[in-house]
């Protein structure tokens, strides 16, 4: 049996990390500490997408490092290993931003998983994260390493053409904050739902 995981927003939470840079952009810190809200008043702002674009780059790259786990993973990742369960981290993550300095981001999202002990001690293998330029050969790569679950917080992926119908949908929306999740999607506030929705109260 294998679960497959999301890196961004997933494994990697970064609410508080764009609000603390967002700020040395002009960002008020009045602005709630989520990535969606930080998002929607750059989105606001008189230019726009760019200098939201130049932020991910470097939370994605040099600040990498200062992301918190998503809440509950390393009880769950303990758990799969207590069960037998095989877990891969499945990326939509190209290696480099779109604008900004080229910090390597592969690189950086590599040594997060390595310096947190996903990689190694939680009992993610290397050569079980997988980093893809598109959506679609991410969701072909949930589908080759023939995931039975699947844990994202985007709902778009779980749409996709290409992604396996057998695979159990689980969507991690921390905040609540999606409005329409998709037929068949399980919504989860952290890991422990996650656990829940894949093996009951015993999870």
């Amino acid at each position: 049996m294998r679960i497959g995981l999301d890196f961004d927003n997933t494994i990697a939470i970064y609410d508080r990390v764009f609000h603390r840079y967002a700020q040395e952009l002009g960002m008020p810190a009045s602005v709630p500490a989520t990535k969606h809200a930080v998002r929607a008043w750059f989105w606001d702002q008189p230019l726009g997408n760019t200098p939201w674009t130049e932020l991910q780059g470097l939370v994605y790259g040099t600040k990498l490092h200062e992301a918190e786990l998503g809440p509950g993973l390393e009880d769950f990742l303990r758990a799969c290993q207590a069960r037998g369960v095989a877990v891969s981290v499945i990326s939509h993550k190209t290696r480099y931003p779109a604008l900004g300095p080229k910090h390597d981001l592969r690189a950086a999202a590599q040594a997060f998983l390595e310096a947190r002990g996903i990689v190694g001690e939680l009992g993610v293998e290397p050569e079980r994260v997988f980093f893809n330029d598109t959506r679609e050969e991410k969701v072909a790569r949930v589908a080759s390493e023939g995931c039975v679950a699947f844990v994202d917080d985007l709902p778009g992926v779980f749409t996709e053409a290409g992604f396996p119908r057998q695979a159990q949908r689980l969507l991690l929306d921390r905040a609540g904050e999606v409005a329409d999740v998709p037929p068949g999607v399980i919504p989860c506030a952290d890991f422990a739902a996650v656990a829940m929705a894949l093996w009951g109260a015993e999870g």
